[in-house]
């Protein structure tokens, strides 16, 4: 309602002052002073249409930029011998060097604006103007959850930035018709409310866009150039791009591995066995971080906790996995198979 009744006012207030440039006559009929008046308010609510969908980053930086190209077409006015220019007016030559400049530096400053987060400037602010610490979470380490374990123990500190794209990425998985996609993309959101909720660390919400570039891996990495962040994630060839292109990546799975537990060869530690191996009379088992250790000689210790010695250690892409001998020297008989006496 407030919005028509501002354009209602235009319109009047323009039709007003294009009767003081040409009153309104009737004898002759002369409506030009109206006319005047209307094409301008219409072309007054024409740009407003136009500028409507920009963000105000865009808005701020056209207006930076104009400010910038006008300021230098004044430098170069005042320096440029119009004498040469016999064939043309000083004024038409005066206006081409504003339009050219002004024109140049409006669209610079607009296509750098879209570069520029609000939300960064914001907490920068807020921070007193001290260096950010900006952590750019992806789509992939949301929904892989343990980014929450992380951020619950205090180890991760600074502030974690979730894009809008990255947001539109989760709740376009969440609206998925295939049932596990649907149900990853409402796990991520569960996520990042929990992130949110908790008071380890600070969540801010990047509305920052990039409209020339599709991707969503590349619009990450050139968020993290613009903020100096680091982006952390899961995704093995987002790690590889970005450490191409510069940008520091924090890897989840690289940190799970590192929190591995260190066992020489030679050690011993006690380990259940809960399958047999793929080699005769191997059983294998699982520490409770998940690393498997493959047992020789432990097939018959099946569903029981025994000590073995750690005999290698082999590093794979995926983790670690530990091969050890049985230390066991007695062979214990399952409960259920024990045979049970009988009366005489």
């Amino acid at each position: 309602m407030g919005t028509i009744v501002l354009r209602t006012l235009l319109v009047i207030l323009s039709i007003v002052l294009g009767a003081q440039i040409r009153p309104v006559t009737f004898e002759p009929i002369d409506l030009t002073g109206l006319a005047i008046g209307a094409v301008v308010s219409g072309l007054i609510l024409g740009l407003e249409y136009l500028l409507r969908s920009l963000e105000m980053n865009v808005l701020l930086g056209g207006l930076g930029g104009l400010l910038v190209g006008g300021a230098a077409a004044g430098v170069v006015v005042s320096l440029l011998p119009l004498d040469m220019f016999s064939f043309a007016p000083a004024i038409a030559i005066q206006g081409f060097v504003f339009l050219l400049f002004g024109y140049t530096g409006m669209a610079i400053g607009a296509l750098r604006g879209e570069r520029f987060a609000l939300s960064s400037l914001r907490a920068a602010w807020s921070e007193g103007g001290q260096k950010q610490d900006f952590k750019i979470l992806d789509t992939s380490v949301i929904i892989d959850g343990r980014i929450a374990d992380v951020c619950e123990t205090g180890f991760l500190d600074g502030t974690l930035v979730v894009p809008q794209f990255v947001l539109r990425e989760l709740q376009y998985i969440a609206d998925s018709q295939d049932s596990l996609k649907r149900n990853r993309g409402r796990k991520g959101l569960d996520i990042l409310q929990r992130i949110k909720k908790g008071p380890e660390v600070k969540v801010l919400i990047s509305e920052v866009e990039y409209p020339e570039i599709k991707d969503v891996d590349m619009k990450l990495i050139e968020l993290a150039k613009q903020l100096g962040g680091k982006i952390i994630t899961n995704d093995f060839n987002l790690n590889k791009v970005a450490e191409l292109r510069g940008v520091q990546v924090l890897n989840i799975n690289s940190l799970a591995n590192s929190l591995k537990p260190v066992v020489l060869p030679g050690e011993s530690m006690k380990v259940f066995i809960l399958k047999e191996g793929k080699e005769p009379n191997q059983g294998v088992g699982y520490l409770d971080d998940g690393t498997m250790v493959v047992v020789d000689n432990a097939k018959r210790h099946l569903g029981r906790n025994i000590e073995i010695t750690v005999t290698s250690v082999l590093q794979t892409t995926a983790g670690k996995m530990f091969f050890g001998k049985s230390d066991a020297t007695e062979e214990a008989t399952p409960i259920d198979q024990r045979p049970r006496r009988t009366g005489a």
